[in-house]
């Protein structure tokens, strides 16, 4: 039986660099003529590079990698929304993709007619869709509103929507990125049943992206690892690619923000440290663990925040703290017998309460802590059935 999807030698080419437009005063174009120009050179990247791989009618494909590795571009491929360079890709079935909000939506429209229209884009004749409807609506949770135009709707009824259409009209092939950030938790829960359910029981293809390590061993059976354009790993075991995208970030316990800063408040460094302040990617469970933030502001704006969670090693949060911004300088303290044996990350948010954010960063500053206590020992034997922390509790009678 032929695969449902091959991936041949893939190259995606973007030329970046060059002059860039800008706006012109009056002065810039009188003094322009007495003002010599160097442009940069326009350079070609490689977004990917020669990626091959071959998935069956049935499977799902978790596909992971950090910022930058070329996964939505792989997606935007494979979705013929953008073509490769070079390289070809096979497709023997119907693709229904789920890349951003409100992709294959036309705002003008109601809920009800962007239904039959996805339908329509996907090949399905209206007696095919029609049969499906009922429970597309239901799914969506979006029925008082069926007959609205979609531009009325949040981007969480929006979501809502998509992906109850992609998931519904029986597509052999489901291509999802990482949307369900947008979702509620419930919702979140709702879709991952849904996305397990047409893989498992439906027999149909899912290619998900996510950063979320818990939700790719949950739902994904392989796992397809990309690392700068190119295929780190292609592991039938999920937990194999999992395990070597921790890897790749293990010994860098800094992250240094080098992009473009916010006008108004920004983070400038963010480091895991000892006491001493020297920063580290390995420590034992008696070390005191330091999370310093260097931050850039010419102000702090009222009712500012930095929010921090600590991940584990499938990048679900083991615990978070916020603390209102005072100063250019915060220091999160861990103490000592709290996390037990495993590999960690950390996830910030720096946001104005309720509604803006100015900066964010996930799993970052990865670090090791290695239990040197024997009596713990025994317990991290079974530390991924029981949890990360050792709590503070006590019984009573």
């Amino acid at each position: 039986m032929k695969n449902i999807l091959e991936v041949k030698h893939l190259t995606k080419e973007f030329l970046i660099g060059g002059a860039q437009e800008k706006y012109l005063a009056l002065r810039d174009v009188l003094s322009n003529p007495f003002k010599k120009f160097k442009q940069p050179p326009l350079v070609k990247f490689k977004a990917l590079d020669d990626v091959s791989f071959d998935v069956a009618s049935g499977d799902s494909v978790g596909i992971i990698g950090r910022n930058g590795a070329g996964k939505s571009t792989l997606l935007k491929i494979l979705s013929r929304i953008t073509p490769p360079t070079t390289g070809k890709v096979i497709t023997r079935g119907r693709i229904a993709s789920l890349l951003e909000v409100g992709t294959g939506f036309h705002m003008e429209l109601t809920g009800r007619e962007n239904i039959y229209m996805n339908g329509s884009i996907l090949g399905m004749r209206k007696k095919e869709i029609d049969r499906h409807f009922d429970a597309i609506v239901d799914f969506s949770g979006v029925e008082k509103f069926l007959d609205t135009p979609l531009k009325r709707y949040s981007s969480g009824m929006q979501l809502r929507l998509a992906f109850a259409v992609a998931a519904h009209l029986e597509p052999e092939i489901l291509i999802i990125d990482e949307v369900l950030a947008v979702g509620d938790a419930e919702f979140q829960k709702k879709c991952l049943g849904k996305m397990d359910e047409v893989s498992i029981n439906d027999g149909r293809t899912v290619l998900f992206v996510s950063h979320h390590m818990g939700t790719i061993a949950q739902l994904c059976k392989k796992v397809l690892l990309l690392e700068k354009g190119v295929v780190l790993k292609y592991a039938d075991n999920a937990m194999e690619g999992i395990d070597q995208y921790l890897k790749l970030n293990r010994n860098n316990p800094s992250y240094v923000n080098d992009g473009t800063e916010h006008e108004v408040i920004g983070v400038k460094r963010i480091s895991v440290t000892n006491t001493e302040g020297e920063a580290l990617s390995d420590f034992t469970n008696k070390d005191e663990i330091v999370v310093d933030f260097e931050l850039e502001y010419y102000q702090i704006p009222q009712n500012t925040s930095l929010y921090v969670s600590i991940l584990n090693q499938y990048k679900m949060p083991v615990f978070s703290e916020e603390q209102i911004i005072e100063a250019n300088r915060m220091r999160l303290k861990i103490f000592p017998d709290f996390l037990v044996q495993g590999n960690y990350s950390i996830s910030v948010i720096l946001h104005l309460i309720p509604s803006e954010t100015y900066f964010t960063a996930e799993d970052i500053c990865p670090f090791h802590i290695t239990d040197i206590d024997s009596k713990m020992i025994v317990y991290n034997n079974f530390n991924h059935n029981y949890g990360n922390v050792f709590g503070k509790a006590k019984w009573i009678s």
